[in-house]
C-alpha cells in the first residue's frame, strides 16, 4: 500500500484518501475520549472542503487557526488543502498586536478559533477586516458558528480537485530579523519530499512507518514541530495522541496508557519530563524513539534521558523554511559515554544537500566555519508576499541560507557553532532581538536598547535587554519587562535587564552584540546553548 500511495500521490490529501480506503477503521487522531479514524478524517475533511467552498474560499486563499492543539485543526487543514486553500496557524502565545499583524499579513478569509481565544480575537477584529467568518472549534466561549454543526451541514462526497505538488499547503510564521514575522509557504511537494520513491533505499530506520505506531503530539501546532508531526502521522497511516499543550504529567499518563512509541520534544521539555516526581515509576519499555531539536542538548541531560527513558534518541536539525528536519543524528550515534559525533546534529537526510559557505556565498572546506546552506525539495517556496526576504534567503540555484554558522567534518557530520542571524532560541522558541527592541523602544524613558541571548540552565538561552535610559530618567527591571508584555508574547520578553551607559557600536553605527554577549558566553566552545 505504501509504495502504491507514494507513486501516485500528487498531494498529501491523496495519501489520506488512500488510508481511508484501505484502512479506514484505523485511528488517525485520539483526543481525550474521542477517536477519529482515517475514514472519519477523510469524510470530515471532505465536508470542510465543501463548507469552505460555500463561503467563497478557493485555491490560494488563506484560512487561519488560533488555538491549542486539537485534532479538528488537522481535519480543517486537510479540508482546506483539498480545495487548494492554505492553513495558517497562529501562535496562541502571541500578544494581540502580533496576532493582528499575522492575520492581516496572511489575508485570512476564514478564522477557526479554539477554546480560550475568543477574547483575543475580539480585540483584533477591527484590525482584521478581511476575516469574513469566525468558526469555533469546541470553543464554548465562542457565541458564533460552531465547527461541528457547520461542517456537518455539508456532504462527505469526495472533492474534485486539481491540487499538485507545486501548490501551497501550509503557511507558518517565523520571527522576523527586522521585527516583523514572515510567512513561510510550504507546498505539497515539500511535505511529501521525504517520501520520494527515489530515496526509499536510504530511508533511516527511525523514519519507517510501522503498523501500530502511536505518536504523542505534544509540541504546538503553530510550529513545524507540531503541525509537521500531525502531517507525518497522517501520511504514515498511524495514530497521533493529541495533547492541547505540553504537560509532563499528562504525557506520562499517555505513555503508560496508550503504548506511545514516538515523541518529538524540545530539550527543555525533556528536562521537565525527567524532573517530574513520577518519572521513575513509569514503564517506558514500549517507547521506541524520542526525536528532539530546536536547540542543542547538554551531554549530562542526554545521559540522564538515555538512562531513564531507555529508548532511541534522534537529534533533528531543520527550520520552518525547510519544512522541518533536514539533518539528523541517528540513535546509533548517541552513546552514554559521549563522543565527538554527539556534538554534531548528524548527517543530511536522503535527498538533502548541505554545504558551508562564506560571506560571498562560496563553499568552504571541511572543518571551516561558515553559514549553513541547504538545497532540497523540502525547502519552502518562499515568504508570503515578501519577495525581497525570499531573495535574501534563497539564491537562484535553490540554496537556502539558514542563518546558522557551523561546519561539516570529513565524514559529513554537521556541527552548529553560532548563529549568523541575531536569533535567540529559548525553550525551543525563536526570538529575534529586533522584535523585542522595537517593543522596548516604545517606552518614553528608554534612549537605546540592545537585546541578546545569554545561557540559561533550563531554557537553553534567555532574553536579556541591555538598556540605556534617557538623561535623568529612572526605570526598574520589572517596569521594563511589564512594558514589553503589553506588546509582545511573554516568551519574547526579557528575563533580565542590564542598565548601561552606552551601547557598543561600530563606525557605521551597528550595535556590536558580540561584545555585549561575550562575558556571558566566556568559557563555552560554541555560542549557542
Amino acid at each position: 500500500m505504501a509504495q502504491e500511495t507514494e507513486l501516485t500521490a500528487s498531494s498529501f490529501c491523496d495519501i489520506v484518501r488512500e488510508h481511508a480506503r484501505l484502512q479506514g477503521d484505523i485511528a488517525a487522531f485520539t483526543f481525550d475520549d474521542e477517536v477519529i479514524t482515517f475514514a472519519d478524517l477523510n469524510a470530515g475533511s471532505n465536508r470542510v472542503a465543501h463548507a469552505l467552498s460555500a463561503l467563497g474560499v478557493s485555491k490560494g486563499d488563506r484560512v487561519s487557526y488560533l488555538g491549542k492543539n486539537h485534532p479538528l485543526y488537522f481535519e480543517a487543514l486537510l479540508g482546506a488543502a483539498k480545495i487548494g486553500a492554505v492553513m495558517t496557524p497562529v501562535n496562541w502565545r502571541l500578544a494581540p498586536p502580533e496576532v493582528a499583524y499575522i492575520l492581516g499579513n496572511c489575508e485570512a478569509r476564514v478564522m477557526f478559533v479554539g477554546e480560550g481565544f475568543t477574547d483575543v480575537l475580539a480585540q483584533v477584529r477591527s484590525e482584521t477586516p478581511k476575516v469574513e467568518q469566525v468558526i469555533g472549534i469546541d470553543a464554548p466561549d465562542h457565541t458564533g458558528t460552531d465547527y461541528r454543526i457547520w461542517r456537518d451541514g455539508f456532504p462527505a462526497d469526495p472533492v474534485m480537485d486539481d491540487i499538485g505538488l507545486d501548490d501551497d499547503a501550509l503557511q507558518l510564521y517565523t520571527s522576523g530579523t527586522t521585527g516583523r514575522p514572515k510567512g513561510a509557504v510550504i507546498t505539497h511537494g515539500s511535505i511529501l519530499s521525504s517520501r520520494d520513491p527515489a530515496y526509499d533505499a536510504e530511508i533511516r530506520k527511525w523514519q519507517e512507518p510501522v503498523e501500530g505506531d502511536v505518536t504523542l503530539l505534544a509540541m504546538p501546532c503553530f510550529h513545524i514541530s507540531g503541525t509537521g508531526t500531525g502531517i507525518t502521522t497522517m501520511i504514515a497511516g498511524t495514530n497521533a495522541i493529541v495533547l492541547p499543550e505540553y504537560d509532563p504529567s499528562k504525557a506520562l499518563d499517555l505513555i503508560e496508557n496508550f503504548n506511545i512509541s514516538k515523541i518529538f520534544l524540545v530539550p527543555a521539555a525533556i528536562q521537565i519530563l525527567l524532573n517530574h516526581p513520577r518519572v521513575n515509576e513509569v514503564d517506558f519499555s514500549r517507547l521506541k524513539y524520542i526525536t528532539y531539536g530546536a536547540s542543542p542538548i547538554p551531554l549530562e541531560l542526554m545521559k540522564q534521558a538515555m538512562e531513564v527513558l531507555g529508548c532511541g534518541f534522534v537529534q533533528m536539525y531543520g527550520m520552518t523554511e525547510t519544512s522541518g528536519t533536514i539533518v539528523a543524528l541517528d540513535p546509533e550515534d548517541h552513546v552514554p559515554e559521549g563522543s565527538p559525533k554527539m556534538r554534531s546534529v548528524g548527517t543530511p537526510l536522503p535527498g538533502v544537500e548541505v554545504k558551508i559557505i562564506d560571506e560571498e556565498g562560496e563553499e568552504v572546506p571541511a572543518n571551516m566555519v561558515g553559514e549553513i546552506a541547504t538545497r532540497s525539495t523540502k525547502n519552502m517556496r518562499g515568504y508570503y508576499n515578501n519577495p525581497g526576504a525570499t531573495e535574501e534567503t534563497i539564491d537562484p540555484d535553490g540554496w537556502l541560507r539558514t542563518g546558522d554558522a557551523g561546519y561539516l567534518d570529513e565524514d559529513g557530520y554537521l556541527y552548529i557553532h553560532d548563529r549568523v542571524k541575531d536569533m535567540i532560541i529559548s525553550g525551543g522558541e525563536n526570538v529575534y532581538p529586533a522584535e523585542v527592541e522595537n517593543a522596548l523602544y516604545a517606552h518614553p524613558k528608554i534612549a537605546d536598547v540592545a537585546v541578546i541571548g545569554v545561557p540559561h540552565e533550563k531554557w537553553g538561552e534567555a532574553v536579556k535587554a541591555c538598556v540605556v535610559l534617557k538623561d535623568g530618567e529612572e526605570l526598574t527591571e520589572a517596569e521594563i519587562i511589564a512594558h514589553a508584555r503589553k506588546h509582545i508574547a511573554g516568551y519574547k520578553c526579557p528575563k533580565s535587564v542590564d542598565f548601561i551607559e552606552a551601547l557598543p557600536r561600530n563606525p557605521s553605527g551597528k550595535i556590536l552584540r558580540r561584545e555585549l554577549r561575550a562575558p556571558y558566553w566566556e568559557g563555552k566552545d560554541r555560542a549557542v546553548n
